[in-house]
């Protein structure tokens, strides 16, 4: 492909937020197939914490970019639109990122959630679940609001299966409403990505809620089953994900599944595999999944190279769920997966 020119993260529009005229460039160039799809993957979670600070979810920005291939103008009414008010005091954070007089790093984070069996847990298994992250006021809220949302009533299974534009498989596009953002900066949630990162620079990200209703007949479970959503080359980095519980969820209520302590295996198993075998291609069932039963309101938190996913909801009741995920923007990533 021909040089293109690309905006600077310094070019701001009327919001006053750095790099988001340098995203909106990228994704433009590349709806156009002036720039390659893999272009500047170095700035991956710069353009993943933008997108965090200004409320909007991953999916739906590109979604609508690349539907509307919109002017930059435009795409900055669509953020207003979409995410409301931005909060300016994270705009201000996220500007300094760009600033060549950054301060120094935090000092190391008191653990003051994670007890030493947690840690013992963690190293082990590569997943804690906290406790009553929030309260199951809260949860109910937030079916509520999801439930309002894509035209279902929690109590009638006769709508449970009911089409509607949001659902994507078990997922649900509601990215942006307040009982989510309460959610996602609840203390115990926010410390325990604290905690296990040592450090407070963190951004929680804007993602989606799940919704996942028993199998019949005529619909069944579909996925996303076991997968990776990081790079599995050595050296494995680290990361974390992170799902909520909203109702108390069963070992076969479509339970979120893992497999424990595949941190501590996953070299040795890649090295075993033959040089030609796509490792991700591989029956990642047979590597011992565990589901994990919850509360409502209790939050399930795994390092991100353990394989995991949904699970067939063969129970009476549906599964709800949000996800919700903490990360500095300077978190090392492989360019290769």
């Amino acid at each position: 492909m021909s040089v293109v020119a690309i905006v600077s993260s310094h070019e701001i529009g009327k919001l006053n937020v750095k790099h988001l005229k340098r995203y909106w460039s990228k994704s433009i160039l590349k709806k156009d197939g002036k720039l390659s799809t893999d272009a500047f993957v170095d700035e991956w979670k710069t353009d993943t914490t933008l997108l965090a600070v200004i409320g909007l979810g991953l999916e739906q920005t590109i979604q609508y970019v690349y539907q509307e291939a919109p002017s930059f103008e435009a795409f900055e009414n669509w953020v207003l639109t979409v995410s409301g008010d931005l909060d300016k005091e994270k705009i201000s954070q996220f500007n300094t990122l760009f600033s060549t007089d950054k301060t120094v790093e935090a000092a190391p984070v008191e653990n003051k959630l994670l007890t030493q069996t947690d840690w013992d847990f963690w190293q082990q298994n590569g997943y804690l679940i906290i406790r009553n992250a929030i309260s199951k006021e809260h949860c109910d809220e937030t079916i509520k609001e999801l439930c309002d949302f894509i035209g279902v009533d929690r109590n009638d299974p006769a709508s449970w299966y009911n089409a509607h534009p949001a659902r994507q498989g078990i997922m649900v596009q509601l990215f942006q409403h307040a009982v989510l953002e309460r959610n996602r900066k609840a203390d115990k949630i926010k410390r325990a990505f604290e905690e296990l990162w040592n450090r407070t620079d963190l951004w929680v990200n804007t993602d989606r809620v799940g919704f996942n209703p028993p199998e019949t007949e005529t619909y069944k479970f579909q996925g996303p089953r076991l997968h990776w959503d990081a790079s599995i080359i050595p050296p494995i980095q680290f990361g974390t994900q992170g799902i909520l519980y909203l109702s108390d969820t069963a070992e076969n209520q479509g339970a979120f599944t893992l497999v424990p302590g595949f941190n501590n295996r996953i070299e040795g198993w890649l090295k075993s595999l033959p040089a030609e075998i796509d490792p991700r291609m591989e029956d990642l069932y047979a590597l011992g999944p565990k589901p994990i039963t919850a509360n409502a309101g209790d939050f399930i938190i795994w390092h991100h190279i353990l394989p995991h996913g949904s699970s067939p909801n063969t129970a009476a009741l549906p599964r709800f769920v949000q996800y919700i995920n903490y990360a500095p923007v300077d978190e090392n990533s492989s360019e290769s997966w």
